[in-house]
């Protein structure tokens, strides 16, 4: 099957790493935010840039699932975009963490083929380490650090009690956390646990995802991918408390900034990253004011 994506920008940051290659054999893990698609939902907002180029409250959707990840310290990062927003993306986050030895990779994605799909885009990327993927437009509140530092093998998907769990892909399991089932957008959901957007596998994900075959509305699922380590009894769930938010539409993006200023979510940044963030907004603030004397 031919994909359509281009590599477009490969930035490797680390100016004191040098570019001597690991040999060390312990699996790495990679990060994927999946930054593509249409946003029809949010249109006409999403007519001149990305939705994950949107505000959340004081800064960019994408820097939510970026925060996600170095707190979680990844330090390889695929971000999956549309073609027609490539250079923006570019534009914000070309240099912004120069100094936090983070390597960012974008790919273009020129036609959306559903979540599974950013794997098969991925797969040199990942090679033969874990990845965790993060979708452009969630944003958790807890911070699962810990559980992306210890995974090691199989499929881990983090789950968040919800009161209308039919909209979603809803995961049941028993009193140990061992995972029974799991339905995309079921008509009689088995419970009120969903897969929110964020995902932990070892590499045979991109084999899966080769493997799969499109659904009905003609994508490439991540319900399957889930449900093939369920079928190896290798897919785990891991909880969260805290708030989760698909800023996705009009309402769920005005939600998300309002929780966001709230709970201070955005003032819990890694510290490092959230001296990258001020020291870039100071520099375009110092290049407007040079423009204008």
């Amino acid at each position: 099957m031919f994909q359509t994506c281009l590599k477009i920008f490969n930035l490797a940051v680390d100016r004191q790493a040098g570019q001597v290659k690991m040999t060390d054999k312990k699996k790495n893990i990679k990060g994927i935010i999946l930054a593509g698609g249409t946003a029809t939902r949010l249109f006409p907002l999403t007519a001149t840039t990305s939705k994950q180029l949107l505000p959340v409250y004081d800064r960019q959707m994408i820097f939510y699932p970026l925060n996600t990840l170095i707190k979680a310290g990844v330090k390889d990062i695929l971000i999956i975009v549309s073609p027609e927003h490539s250079g923006q993306f570019l534009n914000l986050l070309g240099l912004i963490f120069e100094d936090l030895g983070v390597h960012l990779e974008f790919m273009v994605q020129s036609v959306p083929r559903g979540l599974a799909d950013a794997f098969i885009i991925g797969e040199e990327f990942i090679d033969d380490d874990n990845v965790v993927m993060i979708l452009g437009d969630n944003i958790i509140e807890d911070d699962i650090s810990e559980s992306i530092k210890n995974f090691e093998k199989g499929g881990l998907i983090f789950t968040k009690e919800v009161d209308d769990p039919e909209r979603f892909g809803v995961v049941e399991f028993n009193n140990d956390g061992k995972v029974l089932s799991i339905e995309e957008k079921p008509e009689n959901p088995k419970s009120n646990f969903i897969s929110v957007g964020a995902y932990v596998y070892d590499s045979r994900v991109v084999e899966i995802s080769k493997s799969l075959k499109s659904s009905a509305r003609g994508e490439l699922e991540i319900v399957d991918i889930h449900k093939k380590y369920l079928e190896m009894d290798e897919l785990k769930i891991k909880k969260i408390e805290g708030a989760w938010l698909d800023a996705g539409t009009f309402d769920s993006l005005l939600e998300a900034s309002k929780v966001v200023k709230e709970r201070g979510i955005s003032d819990n940044f890694d510290i490092k990253m959230k001296k990258s963030i001020e020291k870039f907004n100071f520099n375009l603030k110092e290049l407007a004011r040079k423009k204008l004397v």
